[in-house]
């Protein structure tokens, strides 16, 4: 059975005591409400790292997770943070290839493989973003545009180091638009990538490979996208800074 996952993207949002207070009410509430078995990982700015990480001791539901690191060990590179140093705050996780970085950073195919493979190297689990622009899909190129990102990403990878990436699909054109592809466009995507998947490793690996969908997601539409055969949850941006409202979205996915 595939591993279910809601995760929280804060972005650049949240001052340091305004975190805590976030995380310390989500987790309040998720310890009161929340009985399924899904797993629920917040990526917060770097300040909260080993706070979040000491807090969530305890809850087996919850992970904390970076938002980016640099794709070198160490070295003369100012303002970065390494895999090492996410990895020895407590966070287990951390977003590589978030369209925002590819968009505003100019964060290259490439890059993204260099970068998960130093989260790999260092005991993190990447959760590797990838998707099309509005441009591109209207061209109907989102195919293609998918498939080069999956190539060059992350298919250079042996299988038991693509075992622990989680996938999430960013429909470009829906993140901060107020837009959403709807569950029928996003199950055709998630479906898309699931096979390419099957083609590459096997139909074993693909049936196992967690893919969230990460496209303004809210506590309205959560429960009919998560719904689809191929949708095994969501990476969450703007609702997660809500703590009623992150939580709603954790409940609509209905895991025994």
């Amino acid at each position: 059975m595939r591993k279910k996952v809601i995760a929280a993207n804060w972005k650049m949002n949240e001052e340091y005591y305004e975190g805590l207070t976030l995380f310390t009410e989500v987790i309040n509430i998720i310890n009161d409400e929340v009985t399924g078995e899904q797993e629920i990982i917040v990526c917060c700015p770097f300040i909260h790292l080993h706070s979040l990480a000491e807090l969530s001791k305890g809850y087996s539901k919850i992970s904390v997770g970076a938002q980016n690191l640099h794709q070198a060990e160490c070295g003369a590179f100012t303002g970065e943070i390494s895999a090492a140093m996410i990895r020895s705050t407590g966070a287990e996780y951390v977003i590589v290839g978030h369209s925002e970085r590819r968009k505003y950073f100019n964060e290259t195919d490439k890059l993204v493989a260099q970068k998960t493979d130093t989260a790999l190297k260092n005991l993190l689990k990447p959760i590797v973003c990838i998707g099309e622009t509005k441009k591109e899909r209207e061209a109907n190129e989102q195919y293609d545009v998918l498939k080069r990102q999956l190539v060059e990403g992350i298919f250079h990878l042996n299988k038991t180091d693509f075992n622990r990436l989680i996938i999430a699909y960013e429909p470009i054109w829906a993140i901060g638009t107020g837009v959403t592809a709807s569950p029928a466009q996003a199950q055709e995507i998630h479906k898309f990538i699931r096979q390419e998947i099957a083609v590459k490793y096997s139909r074993e690996i693909a049936d196992e490979m967690t893919i969230l969908y990460g496209g303004s997601c809210n506590s309205e539409n959560a429960a009919t996208l998560f719904s689809q055969a191929d949708i095994d949850g969501g990476l969450i941006g703007g609702a997660s800074l809500k703590s009623r409202d992150f939580v709603s979205i954790i409940k609509a996915y209905h895991v025994p």
